[in-house]
């Protein structure tokens, strides 16, 4: 049985764009989490998602014919790393020529299979990244291994694994890999099916991990000895920084499935810092309570949210400093691209779609190195329309 929740009252969708900038005046119970006291909670009405976005952009199709596409990186020379969640790891030219480097030894299965991507940010001559996948060793476990790219760039291997026995099901195995502004490396993992992992410190499940680069643990960690960086986690699949210290997390919410309590929907992101609870299951969308870091959004119908990017680029100057997510949907009605704003103390002032359903779901959104925002497709993945296949589009002004 669930603990007695303290519910958490939430202020009205934003769905005027001429009026998205408004604050709100719900407030956040002093004894939840670490939220300021004027920070209030954004709960969007199903089936909305958002205000229709008037910012002008352009879509560019960089490569296609993919197949699933999970994670990007660009290496020095500007050609990108790619991983599919088949198991190919390629690199790919800025005109999208694909060029395969190696075959990962994982299984693709539901959610699972070669997922995330980080370049290691002495790559220029350690020739290194680290790659996240489902893989089969007496049972099926997510894992990160270190890969380094051969010196003439044509191939890739393993080196090593640097943390092993991530619980893995056929849903809910998170798998966002990226480099931190401490140059540590952060892990987003699911909760593979198992709600009470998210709350135990000694699960690598349902958490965002933070290790060094080797796989050790860092001295300064939250928590003694424990790779847990943020815990409370359903399912991530995106989180980037807004500051050197400060994290905006997307989560999946709920299935309905009988151990989540029968809840569904309810999608949310989160502003975060070092050892927060994020509170799943124990509350979930815009409750909160004593010890749990509150959701600055929820909406009230399922997105789900895939990769998440803040902009930092300068061709779309209205989108400075906002929080792009590319999102999954789970039929033609769904798929976009999401902005949001977010003020000094968290508080959503900005919810708007754009790109919806002109590309179908998407996937990872990351900023490259020129300043344009790269998404990628999932069309492929059995849940959405495949056609030719996936493709890498970059958004510019």
């Amino acid at each position: 049985m669930l603990p007695l929740l303290l519910l958490l009252s939430c202020r009205d969708t934003i769905t005027d764009t001429s009026a998205a900038d408004e604050t709100g005046t719900a407030q956040v119970d002093d004894s939840g989490g670490a939220a300021p006291s004027d920070f209030a909670c954004t709960y969007v009405d199903p089936p909305d998602h958002g205000a229709v976005g008037t910012v002008a952009i352009t879509v560019e199709v960089v490569a296609e014919g993919l197949f699933t596409p999970w994670g990007l990186a660009w290496m020095p020379d500007g050609d990108m790393l790619l991983t599919e969640r088949d198991g190919v790891i390629s690199r790919v030219t800025p005109g999208g020529v694909v060029t395969q480097l190696a075959v990962v030894p994982s299984i693709e299965t539901g959610e699972g299979g070669l997922l995330g991507l980080a370049l290691d940010p002495d790559f220029a001559t350690s020739r290194a990244f680290y790659i996240y996948y489902t893989a089969s060793d007496g049972g099926t476990v997510n894992r990160v291994a270190r890969w380094s790219l051969s010196s003439d760039g044509t191939a890739a291997a393993e080196e090593s694994i640097i943390v092993d026995d991530i619980p893995a099901r056929q849903y809910h195995n998170g798998g966002r890999l990226r480099i931190g502004p401490d140059e540590r490396l952060y892990i987003g993992t699911g909760d593979a099916g198992d709600p009470d992992a998210s709350q135990d410190i000694d699960s690598l499940a349902g958490k965002v991990l933070r290790v060094n680069r080797d796989g050790s643990i860092p001295d300064d960690n939250p928590v003694s000895g424990s790779a847990t960086w943020l815990w409370g986690v359903r399912n991530t699949q995106g989180f980037d920084w807004l500051d050197d210290e400060t994290m905006v997390i997307s989560d999946h919410g709920p299935s309905g499935l009988g151990n989540e309590g029968g809840r569904s929907d309810h999608d949310e992101v989160t502003v975060a810092v070092a050892g927060d609870n994020l509170g799943w299951p124990v509350v979930y969308a815009c409750e909160s309570g004593d010890g749990f870091t509150p959701a600055a959004i929820t909406w009230g119908s399922a997105m789900p949210p895939g990769g998440l990017a803040v902009y930092t680029g300068t061709e779309i100057p209205d989108w400075s400093g906002d929080v792009l997510i590319g999102v999954l949907g789970f039929d033609d009605d769904t798929p976009h691209l999401h902005r949001l704003r977010l003020d000094d103390v968290g508080n959503v002032t900005r919810n708007e779609v754009y790109l919806h359903r002109d590309y179908g779901r998407l996937r990872e959104t990351i900023m490259g190195p020129d300043g344009g925002l790269y998404v990628t497709t999932s069309n492929c993945d059995g849940r959405g329309t495949c056609g030719e296949g996936d493709r890498i589009l970059r958004v510019g002004g």
